[in-house]
């Protein structure tokens, strides 16, 4: 069993945070973080490729999306009987944002932490979709093709075109994203990881668009995976349309109009005709519970429902400022509508200049204490529950 929280020391954000950052490789299969009993391991993962018609075939190359790593925090003498999944935000390009929140999971827990990509993110996607030169030559294509752009640059520029091109990536790639997952926890509970032993459950943390994501999962319960899981949720847990996702860090504003377009307008017609898509909409439970996410009045009954059975495994923690994922729409997907559920969402405003993309800014050194204080309560906050 994990020491107390009380007799823990305090958490060091920055510290760790840069620690890490500089101590990460996901070439090396293990590494010793200093001064802590925590290993730090990269598993190699081959992802079983999404057979659908609908996926779009030009994904279905790029092989670094099938074949690659993920992070694991291991606590040393193992014996935990749960594992922990954390789940990142869209478009990110590497793990260094997450890293503290991590080995913080593992060592306040005492449970292996699980740090997984989602789908063309992370190291699952060609190194070109983050290198500037390259990104920035394309970039000034696009913006000259269409003026009337806004938040375009080259940090968000090969999610953007993608989202752009085919909104459906939106979809078939978190499809593809829960596959992965559903064989990860899987070979977990089967005792066949390399690293951590057979746990009798997984937990989820997730952020942002992998709060959407963990939710999906939780509320469909593929394969009865996930039936006594908890899922912390940290700046998320609205439904898509209440989402706001254009951002220099995320989409540009003609990809997210597109995307939104696409969702809120055209993607329901899809279950009036009869195709493969529309079969897995309207048939399947993950189908099902994905179409009841997208706007709050869409299939409602069916996931209040879901969301009403799975009260006491749910707690979202959303930020007052967030213009991303506001907290309002957290706030209606998740509780407003029923009394019993009001205690599954926090509303907390941070004390220093910050935003969706950047909780926990490491570079603002007058309110160090400050963003030290509000990451140590988030994690707090989180350990608590999952524990």
């Amino acid at each position: 069993m994990p020491e107390p929280l009380k007799s823990r020391k305090n958490m060091d954000y920055k510290r760790k945070h840069n620690e890490l950052k500089k101590l990460f490789n996901d070439s090396s299969s293990k590494i010793r973080i200093p001064d802590s009993d925590i290993l730090l391991y990269n598993i190699p993962f081959l992802s079983d490729p999404v057979s659908y018609d609908f996926i779009n075939k030009n994904d279905t190359s790029i092989t670094e999306n099938l074949s690659f790593t993920y992070p694991v925090f291991s606590p040393s003498g193992g014996g935990s009987n749960r594992a922990i999944l954390l789940l990142h935000g869209l478009n990110e390009r590497s793990w260094t944002k997450y890293l503290a929140w991590g080995f913080y999971l593992a060592e306040r827990t005492g449970r292996p932490v699980i740090l997984f990509p989602i789908s063309f993110h992370i190291n699952r996607s060609p190194c070109s979709w983050k290198d500037p030169r390259i990104m920035n030559n394309l970039l000034a294509k696009r913006n000259k093709a269409d003026h009337n752009i806004n938040m375009s640059t080259f940090a968000n520029f090969a999610l953007s075109t993608r989202l752009s091109e085919d909104p459906l990536r939106f979809f078939s790639s978190g499809l593809q994203s829960v596959t992965d997952i559903v064989k990860l926890v899987n070979s977990i509970k089967l005792g066949d990881h390399p690293i951590i032993e057979e746990c009798r459950d997984i937990d989820i943390f997730s952020y942002s668009i992998g709060a959407f994501l963990s939710q999906i999962i939780l509320m469909a319960n593929p394969g009865g995976l996930f039936t006594d899981s908890r899922l912390f949720m940290f700046c998320g847990g609205s439904v898509f349309s209440n989402m706001r996702g254009s951002s220099k860090l995320i989409m540009d504003s003609l990809a997210f109009e597109k995307l939104y377009s696409y969702y809120l307008n055209d993607f329901e017609k899809i279950t009036k005709e009869k195709t493969s898509l529309s079969e897995f909409l309207l048939f399947d439970r993950l189908g099902q519970v994905f179409r009841s996410m997208i706007d709050i009045e869409r299939i409602k009954s069916f996931r209040e429902n879901i969301l009403l059975r799975l009260k006491d495994q749910i707690l979202a923690v959303t930020l007052k400022k967030d213009s991303v994922i506001p907290s309002e729409g957290v706030v209606s997907t998740l509780c407003r509508w029923n009394s019993k559920l009001k205690g599954n969402v926090q509303v907390w405003d941070f004390p220093y200049s910050h935003s969706h993309e950047n909780p926990f800014p490491d570079n603002n050194i007058p309110a160090e204490r400050a963003i030290n204080d509000s990451f140590s309560k988030m994690m707090t906050t989180a350990v608590s529950f999952l524990l």
